[in-house]
């Protein structure tokens, strides 16, 4: 079993940046794919960002390509989500989640467990 536990989310302005952070607890993250997904209310679970167990191959969803940044620490079971220009669409919880290896990352149904979230809200 791991627990995740989300930190960092906050309500900021557009344009800002925000890093959140990912702790794990109970297992080992170096064994596990991680990723980031968000929601918004009303909406379906988004594919954010994800990493794989070595920390060199990243995935983004093309809503944050170029703004976010996803990296782990693995001698720290932690894993983070660097966000830059935030814009009032990124507005969301925003969870942490660890998968099996060597799955198809962008698939949420891919990910054994997951964090509660943090919020991030993004005014203009």
């Amino acid at each position: 079993q791991v627990q995740l536990v989300e930190s960092g989310g906050k309500s900021v302005q557009a344009g800002a940046s925000l890093s959140l952070s990912c702790a794990a607890s109970g297992r080992t993250i170096s064994t596990y794919d991680m990723g980031w997904f968000r929601q918004a209310p009303g909406q379906e679970r988004e594919f954010v960002a994800a990493i794989r167990r070595g920390g060199f191959r990243k995935y983004y969803g093309d809503s944050v390509k170029g703004r976010f940044t996803i990296s782990r620490d693995n001698a720290k079971d932690t894993v983070y989500l660097q966000m830059n220009s935030l814009r009032p669409e990124d507005t969301a919880v925003y969870y942490c989640a660890a998968a099996t290896p060597d799955s198809n990352l962008r698939d949420r149904s891919r990910y054994d467990y997951w964090g509660q979230g943090t919020q991030v809200t993004v005014s203009s």
